[in-house]
């Protein structure tokens, strides 16, 4: 399979990246910068530069399988990234999938009460632009992914995508290992079994 993956530079963009090397897969890293693009020690990934704001320059992707966003908002980012980067997504002719925050939009309360209360307090205002950028993918065929709080860990053997209809709001702040959400990720790029739609990756780290 051809995997895109927008945000390669962040986080869980390059977690996302290596485990798709490590999974055999071929990568394309869509970055704003190729020249500072470090890529994972093994495998062939092809970079390209790419940039949200720029939507008349995006790259052309039809020659890839599905997009995986892993969008944020890097320092120095004005208001408008997530929402750029969803109609940019939306635009494209291939299946995506797009990593969102539990707690915005329509999971507005599904983590808890203490856990909303954290989300107000540390990415307050940047809910309702999460909230907006996760209705242009959704509007537009994309799976989106409402991670809860993301950490270090490894990746847990017994994760799993849970419907957000089906989620069971927790007592306790809800936790999710950045490397486990990537393989959630993927292992839904790979077998898709869900639309339009949003999910909430869970599974304790090893």
């Amino acid at each position: 399979m051809r995997i895109a993956v927008l945000g390669a530079t962040g986080k869980v963009g390059h977690l996302i990246v290596e485990q798709a090397v490590e999974r055999g897969h071929e990568v394309v890293a869509l970055v704003r910068r190729p020249e500072a693009y470090t890529p994972p020690g093994q495998g062939t990934v092809e970079v390209r530069k790419a940039d949200v704001a720029k939507p008349e320059s995006f790259p052309d992707l039809s020659d890839v399988d599905v997009v995986i966003s892993a969008l944020g908002i890097s320092k120095g980012d004005g208001p408008g990234t997530l929402i750029a980067g969803a109609k940019v997504l939306a635009g494209l002719p291939v299946r995506t999938l797009s990593l969102g925050a539990l707690g915005s939009g329509v999971s507005t309360g599904a983590g808890g009460g203490m856990y909303q209360a954290i989300m107000k307090m540390v990415i307050g205002k940047q809910l309702q632009e999460k909230a907006d950028a996760d209705k242009i993918a959704l509007d537009g065929g994309a799976t989106v992914f409402h991670a809860p709080d993301l950490q270090v860990g490894g990746i847990s053997a017994m994760r799993r995508n849970i419907p957000l209809d089906n989620y069971l709001k927790p007592f306790w702040p809800p936790r999710v290992s950045r490397a486990t959400a990537a393989a959630l990720m993927l292992d839904e790029a790979e077998q898709p079994k869900r639309g339009a739609t949003i999910l909430v990756p869970v599974g304790k780290a090893r």
